[in-house]
């Protein structure tokens, strides 16, 4: 039923080329809020798995320090963490991004911490129920620090509470398995 769905908007954007643009690429996740939605509608476009589902893979060299403004960038009190995930996301075993999300962990619900510590649950999906929206802050052709070298594109985003309180500060680094010729 997802992939239906997904095949339905892609019908309705236009289809995608057998070699994609990067122009592609970039309206598809500016149609969502979250990443994880828009990668699944771009691997449902290219025909990258059936049904296209994302998962997160933890990296183990997560241990990246925090922007410096962080905590005044989430309206951090002084009683609140800071937690960070950094995963890979993949679509029927083709690594399409690399991201960095710091979060606040009180802003999310005790079960929604749970799978985000224990899971291969892409963090858009485990916090959808928060009907969160994404404040741009910058994208960039390429890589940025920390990025992988094949990265064609560099994201930098806020999620936000209906309620306007910031829940997480993203960093995504979109691999160029994303605009690979089908085999």
């Amino acid at each position: 039923m997802a992939s239906e769905l997904l095949l339905a908007l892609a019908a309705m954007a236009g289809t995608v080329t057998a070699t994609p643009t990067l122009e592609d690429f970039e309206a598809t996740l500016r149609r969502h809020d979250s990443a994880t939605l828009a990668l699944e509608e771009w691997c449902t476009m290219r025909g990258l798995a059936d049904p296209a589902h994302v998962t997160a893979q933890t990296l183990a060299n997560g241990h990246t320090a925090p922007p410096t403004d962080l905590s005044a960038v989430l309206g951090l009190a002084s009683n609140e963490a800071l937690a960070m995930r950094n995963v890979r996301l993949s679509c029927g075993g083709t690594v399409l991004s690399v991201a960095w999300n710091w979060y606040v962990p009180s802003r999310l619900t005790a079960p929604m911490n749970e799978a985000l510590a224990r899971s291969d649950a892409p963090f858009g999906k485990v916090v959808a129920p928060l009907g969160f929206r994404r404040k741009a802050l910058s994208t960039v052709a390429g890589p940025r620090d920390n990025c992988p070298a094949d990265t064609i594109s560099t994201h930098q985003a806020i999620l936000m509470l209906p309620d306007g309180r910031p829940l997480a500060y993203l960093v995504e680094c979109y691999t160029a398995a994303n605009l690979a010729p089908l085999r």
